[in-house]
């Protein structure tokens, strides 16, 4: 008989690290023997208790998926199933991969063929078989950032889809992503780098290192202080573009008026 697979939850959202220890528990062929809420305290746990599998998810502060990867080594990362709420990060040739990807929302029975996959791939493959599919995995994670027309946005507890046509700037603040659309404001559990690759960059341009504009929602640009602009929004609002960010506008040819 097989031994259970050791395995590690993260994920920085309380309520779905939550209904993933719920899912691993009901397995047959699974043990969970511990959470993680961040990628720092990933790395250390996959160190110290030396897991089978780990559930990852690709979104989250201070390190992401793809950074805590980095951080314990491909030769030395357990088998990983990766955990997103985006779908331009749930790339068709993990199907035919080592590696699984599980695509928020799933149900139950989409969670046990990853699980099976990924037992069966625990108990057939060899460590360097495994750097190798994490190394391919990575590869698709990282070059994932087709643009899209919806984006996931937090609202309450949930998580709605939002068009980002009507998405007038974001702004960082601390870990998070603050986006502004015509609808209100909404959070992002995402690094404002992660979260411009996944925007159209003929649409969406960063102008600071805490902001990110529509240009379909730039009014005026107005210069300003030591070499930056003032940047006037479609809702009155007022953004620095700062001079490190100063030609980040400047190929703009035949852009629409601002609604």
């Amino acid at each position: 008989m097989n031994a259970p697979l050791r395995t590690l939850v993260v994920d920085d959202e309380a309520s779905a690290r939550r209904r993933l220890v719920d899912l691993a528990a009901s397995e047959p062929g699974i043990v969970v023997v511990g959470e993680c809420s961040d990628g720092l305290q990933a790395c250390g746990d996959i160190e110290r208790l030396a897991p089978d599998l780990v559930l990852l998810d690709v979104e989250m502060p201070e390190l992401d998926g793809l950074e805590v990867v980095a951080s314990v080594g491909l030769d030395r990362m357990p088998a990983t199933i990766f955990v997103t709420a985006h779908s331009r990060y749930a790339v068709p040739a993990f199907d035919a991969d080592a590696m699984d990807y599980l695509l928020k929302p799933f149900d139950p029975e989409r969670f046990s063929r990853a699980i099976a996959k990924a037992g069966a791939r625990v108990r057939a493959a060899d460590g360097t078989e495994r750097a190798t599919s994490l190394r391919t995995a990575m590869s698709h994670l990282s070059g994932a950032g087709e643009p899209g027309s919806r984006l996931w946005v937090r609202c309450g507890d949930a998580k709605q889809l939002i068009r980002t046509d009507d998405v007038m700037y974001i702004r960082a603040e601390g870990n998070y992503m603050r986006v502004h659309a015509r609808d209100g404001e909404f959070v992002v559990r995402e690094r404002l780098a992660s979260l411009l690759a996944g925007l159209d960059p003929a649409t969406f341009r960063r102008v600071h290192r805490s902001h990110v504009v529509n240009l379909d929602h730039v009014k005026k640009r107005l210069p300003w202080f030591g070499g930056d602009a003032l940047l006037i929004m479609s809702n009155g609002c007022r953004l620095t573009q700062s001079r490190t960010y100063r030609e980040a506008l400047d190929d703009v040819r035949g852009a629409r008026r601002p609604a």
